[in-house]
């Protein structure tokens, strides 16, 4: 795609970013990297208005684990890493897409990215990937981030998101599920961050959205995705600005966010949140990952 970067233009991004947040180490993304992140804090009722959005410090944090996606292009996503959810019936939601474990609907792009990719195929059907950690990756509390290039048109529902790692033995919603970020591709201008819990589910989710600032479209640029999390609350963040955070209070006090939860990324198509495609949706549609990283807060 012609508008990404060269490797070498992409590495230094990479540095760089990461080098505003260095606090003890020298840039690297070891067990042992010490982080402080600033993030700004909701202090007003309409998260819309960054006029009211205030710096403060979390504390530090110490990178874990993570995939920069670093590989050949055409190669899968790590095994050690992502399983393939497949199939295509509805995904609770009358969703059409069918998620296959081919690499025309997910895999690296040899410039440091993951590329999920949502198609129409010839017969009219929808393929697209979902990926998932669970039982590779799981963790509790922390911070969970991805820097993500969200796809875009009517029907189009790119996610990252967690459930609780004993699903599907505790099925959900008790399972618990933390919707890092979730977009409907018919509103480029607002990203969401949700919860779902036992008596909390599907429109009762806890949540807010985060319209962008400059209103422009989250689709247009990468951007980081974020959720900082502790035992007593979850706060949302893009790129460093935290719009939403909520405690068992919130939630009538049926917190089950107290366990370890693993991660997903996905593109549906269609569906009853985002409508269906139609004569404007344009295919294939790509959710582009740059990384995904899990810091435990000290």
């Amino acid at each position: 795609m012609s508008s990404r970067t060269t490797t070498s233009d992409r590495a230094e991004r990479k540095n760089s970013r990461t080098t505003r947040r260095t606090v003890t180490a020298t840039v690297g993304l070891g067990a042992a990297t010490a982080l402080t992140i600033t993030t700004l804090t909701w202090t007003g009722s309409d998260v819309t208005d960054n006029s009211e959005l205030t710096a403060t410090e979390t504390p530090q944090a110490a990178l874990v684990w993570s995939d920069e996606f670093d590989g050949a292009a055409g190669d899968a996503p790590d095994p050690a890493n992502w399983n393939h959810e497949t199939g295509d019936h509805g995904w609770g939601n009358e969703e059409l897409q069918n998620y296959t474990a081919s690499r025309d609907n997910s895999a690296l792009d040899g410039e440091g990215n993951l590329v999920i990719t949502a198609r129409q195929e010839a017969d009219g059907g929808y393929t697209s990937a979902r990926l998932t950690t669970q039982n590779n990756v799981e963790h509790a509390y922390g911070r969970i981030e991805a820097r993500i290039k969200v796809p875009t048109g009517q029907g189009v529902w790119p996610a990252f998101w967690m459930l609780g790692a004993d699903f599907p033995d505790t099925p959900w919603p008790d399972s618990g599920e933390i919707d890092i970020m979730e977009h409907i591709g018919s509103e480029p201008g607002t990203i969401h961050g949700t919860v779902h819990g036992p008596g909390y589910s599907g429109g009762g989710g806890v949540g807010a959205s985060y319209d962008h600032p400059d209103g422009g479209a989250f689709p247009d640029d990468f951007h980081v995705y974020a959720v900082d999390w502790t035992p007593d609350s979850i706060t949302w963040s893009v790129d460093d600005v935290a719009y939403n955070t909520i405690t068992p209070a919130d939630v009538g006090g049926d917190w089950v966010f107290d366990q370890e939860f693993f991660m997903i990324l996905n593109v549906a198509v269609g569906g009853q949140w985002p409508g269906y495609p139609d004569e404007t949706t344009q295919f294939p549609q790509e959710m582009v990952v740059d990384y995904v990283r899990v810091y435990d807060m000290e």
